[in-house]
């Protein structure tokens, strides 16, 4: 009889840190992206507004893997106010070959979290500049955190500033980085203050009007958006997307949707045909990403279903080699 294998979240936690072995995966994708005939559908999604919620299901199949992922995440932001996480979910790995059930990640959205997180990573590798030092994260979740340390995998970070709406929580979340990666982290009062002179500058919140002004964007800066993955939402002035050098998106066809240059779009700021480049095209070499060290840089990251299916695959894979889980007749 089929075997399904069930993991949970404290099992993937175990044997997924992120890593540079996580990083490598998802930069792996985004290159499959641009180089494979991905099928990767839209993004199912569900609002529940009173709530503050919201549900996306993706999923995407790469040829040649033999595993695909289908991630069912919720987030609702209004749990944080009754002691419960914002963010939830699982995965279901599914066989290429027979479509049968392969493996059950009940990961209450923490391979989210680190793909995710890795992501931000890939696109600091690429497009911030070499010897970024100081990094400014508007936002104080769990994301917040995330990006930071996955950021001082691909970047000598020297230097941290976190903002959130919530100062006495931006303040716990710096002094326990500070602790975590042994390099001063601050918490600043005043957003426009954190980003003046940061290097890199990544927006992690579910912000419905812009938290991040295109005027205080300086010369050299990279900017990393992943809040804006739904229609709602938006962290960056639209502006900022046509005074950028170089605009780059994890896929066109979602940012144009969801992301930041939704608005951009609905503004008038820039056409809705206007031509970017995508991260998966810089990571394959196909494009070039940041070219001088004075460029402005963006990338406007929605998350996508073949990161999910990459990090899903590779839990199984390492649970395989670790002998981790449960095994169950499906």
């Amino acid at each position: 009889m089929p075997r399904m294998k069930v993991l949970t979240e404290r099992e993937l936690r175990n044997i997924v840190p992120l890593d540079m072995m996580v990083v490598q995966c998802v930069e792996d994708a985004f290159s499959s992206l641009a180089t494979k005939t991905v099928a990767m559908p839209p993004i199912l999604r569900l609002d529940i507004p009173e709530h503050r919620g919201e549900v996306d299901v993706k999923t995407a199949y790469v040829p040649g893997l033999e595993t695909f992922a289908i991630k069912i995440s919720p987030g609702f932001f209004n749990n944080p106010q009754i002691g419960l996480p914002s963010t939830n979910g699982m995965m279901v790995l599914l066989s290429s070959k027979t479509g049968l059930v392969q493996a059950l990640l009940l990961d209450n959205g923490y391979l989210t979290d680190v793909r995710t997180a890795a992501a931000g990573a890939v696109a600091a590798k690429y497009l911030a500049r070499k010897d970024a030092s100081v990094a400014a994260v508007l936002g104080a979740g769990n994301q917040a955190r995330l990006q930071l340390q996955a950021l001082a995998l691909v970047r000598p970070i020297r230097e941290a500033r976190i903002w959130a709406r919530n100062a006495s929580k931006a303040k716990m979340v710096a002094q326990e980085l500070s602790a975590l990666l042994k390099f001063p982290v601050g918490a600043y009062e005043d957003a426009m203050q954190a980003v003046a002179g940061a290097h890199i500058v990544v927006t992690t919140t579910p912000a419905d009007k812009p938290i991040l002004k295109s005027s205080w964007l300086e010369a050299g800066q990279h900017v990393t958006a992943i809040g804006s993955d739904a229609e709602h939402k938006n962290e960056i002035e639209p502006a900022a997307i046509k005074r950028a050098d170089l605009y780059v998106a994890d896929s066109l066809k979602q940012t144009r949707l969801l992301g930041e240059l939704r608005h951009a779009i609905a503004l008038g700021t820039v056409s809705e045909d206007a031509k970017f480049t995508e991260l998966g095209e810089i990571v394959a070499g196909l494009k070039a990403g940041r070219t001088k060290d004075a460029q402005i840089t963006i990338a406007d990251l929605t998350g996508t279903g073949i990161q999910d299916t990459a990090i899903a695959s590779l839990a199984f894979a390492r649970s395989v080699a670790a002998k981790a889980g449960s095994e169950f007749e499906s």
